[in-house]
């Protein structure tokens, strides 16, 4: 059985979140179809116990408790072991080998890693950090981070030849960058490690921005014989870790 009182507050909230703005109490008690003098008590004591905050033109926004309450779950909620069993499945469809990676200082993290029968050699082990130009995982995090977010990276980043298809012009790669995000996928091309081809996605947070990233990898000429299937399952997979962590 619900109760009233408390759905009307998550209405409120989730109201507030679509309208970063702000609302008066007359505007969500018209948008919610609530009685203005029921919304009037309601907003005073969810200001009163801080989850929301009033402007100087009296809107109201979520407050401070709600950060704090949002980054506390964000840290008791990991990424990694949430998306386990979504990579073995993915491993399962595709037989190559399957990563996840996070960002940290700049570079690519890798937190998980789920072998085929048939997995080459790779240099990539849960705990090892990589760099971000010259990887699938980390060219995901570079085309799909907000653009400040990027530039700060790239300037104080190096873009030295890991093998003889690495890019090093930061105009080229900033190209390549922007091809991913329309494509919603990026690509290593024996970037990092001879003989290794790798396909990428991003993993969403509630916020819209992109907390990790995912990928296959395996031997080029296999890789790109099965390419379209590969990242149909790669893109199906990130899309229902996205939405396990919150992304709508």
């Amino acid at each position: 059985m619900s109760v009233k009182s408390a759905e009307r507050v998550l209405r409120v909230f989730e109201l507030l979140a679509c309208n970063t703005e702000g609302l008066t109490i007359k505007e969500i008690s018209e948008r919610l179809s609530f009685p203005q003098s029921s919304t009037s008590n309601l907003i005073s004591t969810l200001f009163k116990e801080g989850y929301l905050n009033q402007d100087s033109l009296k809107r109201y926004k979520l407050g401070y408790k709600l950060i704090q309450m949002g980054t506390i779950a964000m840290e008791s909620l990991d990424i990694s072991s949430q998306g386990i069993p979504y990579l073995k499945n993915l491993m399962k469809d595709v037989q190559e080998t399957v990563f996840m990676a996070l960002l940290s200082e700049g570079e690519l993290i890798y937190v998980a890693k789920i072998d085929s029968n048939r997995s080459i050699g790779t240099t990539a082990q849960p705990g090892y950090r990589k760099p971000l130009y010259c990887t699938g995982l980390g060219k995901a995090f570079l085309a799909f981070l907000p653009e400040d977010e990027k530039n700060v990276i790239l300037d104080h980043t190096k873009l030295s030849s890991i093998t003889k298809n690495t890019i090093t012009n930061r105009q080229e790669l900033e190209k390549e960058l922007k091809m991913f995000v329309d494509m919603g996928y990026s690509i290593d091309n024996e970037e990092n490690e001879e003989g290794l081809f790798c396909l990428a996605a991003p993993i969403f947070g509630a916020d819209k921005t992109i907390q990790a990233a995912i990928s296959v990898a395996g031997p080029k000429e296999r890789m790109i014989n099965r390419k379209d299937y590969i990242v149909e399952k790669l893109l199906q997979t990130s899309k229902k870790i996205s939405e396990s962590i919150g992304h709508s």
